[in-house]
């Protein structure tokens, strides 16, 4: 089996063979394996396809005549192969002296010590050696052998640089914040890939690094300087990586599809996983003799995820209750199981990137939504904290959950609160904020994604959700209100307050008492709690009734009757506006004939509770 061209290599190769840039900052999954047929035939494998790192595998897809390869990484030297090495010197020692090493030798003849050529010849094996553990040394040695090659080497130079974000870290505070090595070190390089006689030359960079943003701001974000990202590997690379570890294993790995099925079974099931993780799974697999089951394979995807992006970052939501358990919300249940769901179930052009849940505080928005994610029965990850305390850490943190969901099949993305997870992108927001809020926008919509990352924010202030985000062709092509219930759904839900206090289901008068002196309470959330006071309450002992016996009607009636609602009416009424104006579906509305008379009314008071400070 031939091992196929990653696509992210043509795109580095068109780049710098087109001439278009001279320096590339490589990123992304630069610490995984790729396949490199030749290395596999070197060892033995006759045609087989072997997996190295990326350094190796760079090394040999540029083998090409007339290109002197070199690279530099932190603890090393400057590495290149012998013969490259020799030619190079010899470049050096004629750019240095003026001179071919033969002219040098004809002016040493009759001077005693060492000739000019040799001391050139000296200074070039020194400075070679000498950049471990000095890297500023080590990029200007090899800013001035750019130059040596320009004037004096017939060949060019493609020089790999690893850990360029540990070499050009992009600090907490722009220039000011960096050490002075640091600083000089930015320095060199800036004014290496701004020098238009290299931008013209022939010679070319590739700065390696974990995230471009994660490179100091004034080499990465360069317009000289181009990007490329490293994805994780898709499935067919994957399926080819567990096919070849299955032939070379010792111990047989037992898949749960079989020996036939099997293979492409796992590489299905293990989206997100980088080859060095499905190594482990089937190394540990290996060892154990115990067989691979989807759930486990899903588990270390997940600690996989998590370890890329942090705790604080993402989690995995497993919500165990349906729809069938969500109380009331008779006609959005249907919506959802009709409409939302198998649109969200669907591929290309009919599948919706998201959908904004909107309604006041303690709507019941997010248990809700839980019980969608967990009908549509995909990975569900919950969007905790994109942003970070530290200088350019967003941008960082942001590239490897982008690079996580492109890796994905399908999977749900869960953002509560999205109000104050996604900002607004007007002048009087911060930068980062706006690059950030700019950022998840054009994922949204990005046609890659559609179909296959599935985006579900749920606020109490959709009004503060950037106007970009709420437009068509991202979750404003269905906004959702979720409003308190009314009518029968309001009636379902006095019946689930005080079934467990009753000991049973309540008749319809007791219910239409309740629905009267429950006036004041009218959201799930406040129903959710009368129902754990009552609950409470009747583990409790009271006078002639023993801990756990049902309440009598007229004790249910004093709890109900002791309770306040909180001081928050207003700002409810303010959300529940909010929600209603931006809905996108008529169906969605208490009214579905709404008119335009009354969509001004509700733009009125939403304007006269502004005014009382209401926002």
């Amino acid at each position: 089996m031939s091992a196929p061209v990653p696509a992210f290599f043509s795109d580095l190769a068109r780049l710098l063979n087109s001439g278009q840039t001279r320096a590339v900052v490589l990123s992304g999954n630069v610490h995984d394996l790729f396949p490199a047929a030749r290395a596999a035939r070197q060892i033995g494998g006759a045609g087989e396809t072997a997996f190295v790192p990326l350094v190796p595998f760079l090394l040999e897809r540029t083998e090409t005549a007339g290109l002197i390869r070199l690279v530099y990484e932190l603890n090393g030297p400057v590495r290149v192969g012998e013969a490259d090495r020799a030619a190079l010197k010899d470049a050096w020692i004629r750019w240095k002296a003026g001179a071919d090493a033969d002219t040098l030798l004809l002016r040493g003849l009759g001077q005693r010590g060492e000739n000019e050529a040799d001391k050139l010849g000296r200074e070039f094996d020194s400075l070679m050696h000498e950049a471990i553990g000095r890297p500023t040394q080590a990029l200007e040695f090899l800013r001035q052998l750019t130059i040596c090659s320009r004037e004096a080497l017939s060949g060019s130079l493609l020089i790999l640089i690893e850990a360029a974000d540990v070499l050009l870290p992009a600090g907490q505070g722009g220039v000011s914040g960096l050490p002075a090595d640091q600083l000089r070190r930015v320095a060199i390089v800036e004014d290496w890939f701004c020098d238009p006689d290299f931008i013209e030359g022939g010679d070319s960079v590739v700065l390696i690094a974990d995230s471009r943003s994660a490179v100091h701001p004034r080499v990465g974000r360069l317009p000289q300087v181009l990007g490329v990202e490293v994805p994780a590997p898709g499935v067919r690379l994957r399926l080819e990586y567990i096919q070849e570890f299955l032939k070379d294993a010792g111990r047989p790995v037992r898949l749960w599809a079989g020996e036939e099925t099997g293979p492409q079974s796992l590489a299905e099931f293990t989206a997100g996983l980088n080859l060095h993780a499905l190594r482990q799974l089937l190394a540990g697999a290996a060892h154990s003799g115990e067989p691979l089951t989807p759930a486990g394979v899903i588990g270390k995807v997940e600690e996989f995820i998590r370890a890329q992006l942090g705790e604080d970052v993402i989690e995995f939501k497993k919500p165990e209750h349906s729809l069938e358990d969500v109380v009331g919300f008779a006609d959005l249940k249907a919506f959802l199981r009709t409409e939302l769901i198998p649109r969200f179930q669907a591929s290309g052009e009919a599948a919706l990137p998201g959908a904004a849940v909107a309604g006041a505080i303690g709507s019941g928005k997010t248990f809700l939504m839980e019980a969608v994610a967990a009908e549509l029965d995909l990975p569900v990850l919950v969007l905790k904290n994109v942003r970070s305390q530290w200088f350019g850490q967003t941008d960082v943190v942001f590239e490897r959950l982008r690079s996580v969901l492109e890796a994905l099949q399908k999977a749900v993305i869960f953002v509560d609160e999205a109000d104050t997870q996604f900002g607004g992108v007007g002048s009087g927001t911060h930068e980062t904020e706006r690059r950030l809020t700019g950022k998840v926008q054009a994922m949204m919509s990005d046609p890659k994604l559609r179909g296959r990352i599935l985006w579900l924010l749920m606020t109490a202030r959709i009004h503060l959700l950037s106007p970009d985000i709420r437009r068509p062709g991202r979750v404003g092509d269905l906004i959702i209100p979720v409003l308190d219930p009314t009518g029968a759904d309001r009636k379902d839900f006095i019946r689930w307050v005080v079934k467990p206090a009753l000991g049973g289901g309540a008749n319809d008068e007791l219910v239409s008492r309740l629905d009267a002196e429950l006036a004041p309470t009218t959201s799930a959330a406040a129903f959710a709690s009368l129902r754990s006071d009552l609950k409470a309450r009747r583990a409790m002992a009271s006078e002639g009734r023993a801990p756990g016996e049902a309440l009598s009607d007229e004790a249910v009636f004093a709890v109900v009757r002791d309770r306040l609602p909180p001081a928050i009416q207003q700002t409810r009424r303010y959300q529940e506006l909010q929600a209603l104006v931006n809905c996108t579906r008529r169906s969605l509305l208490p009214d579905p004939n709404v008119t335009a008379e009354q969509r001004a009314e509700w733009e009125l008071e939403l304007r006269a509770l502004e005014r009382l400070g209401i926002a």
